[in-house]
């Protein structure tokens, strides 16, 4: 059976900037169960990416999802969440160990690089969520 998957983004306006989320849910036959759409304030671009994933992985808990695809355009992010690449930041570690929490949760999950032009549903709803502050 195919896992639900879950499609996040996040972006800052100036790095660090005026900040937005965007989170996507579906199901496995593609209907969408959860849009999630979240100002964050003044944060990184790298920052917002780690709210967006912890944004959408507590929809997908909510949903009592137990297998999960994340899909992000974030290579870097991606790559930490895999155990690729170290988090040599201080302030993205706490973002880090957090949805390292939220993982656990899952009985399996996978974490899949996609390209910008794949994530634009979750893109538009970063750039709704900071045009609505500033």
């Amino acid at each position: 059976m195919k896992p639900h998957q879950l499609f996040t983004d996040g972006g800052a306006r100036g790095n660090p900037g005026p900040a937005g989320a965007g989170a996507i849910l579906r199901a496995p036959d593609g209907t969408e169960l959860e849009a999630i759409s979240a100002y964050l304030g003044e944060m990184t671009n790298n920052q917002a990416e780690y709210r967006a994933l912890l944004l959408g992985l507590q929809a997908a808990i909510d949903n009592d999802v137990r297998e999960l695809e994340v899909c992000m355009d974030s290579e870097l992010i991606v790559k930490q969440m895999k155990g690729e690449y170290k988090v040599k930041n201080p302030g993205m570690k706490e973002l880090y160990q957090e949805a390292k929490v939220l993982v656990a949760k899952f009985d399996v999950i996978n974490f899949t690089h996609i390209r910008r032009e794949f994530n634009s549903d979750a893109d538009l709803l970063v750039n709704q969520a900071i045009d609505a502050h500033i």
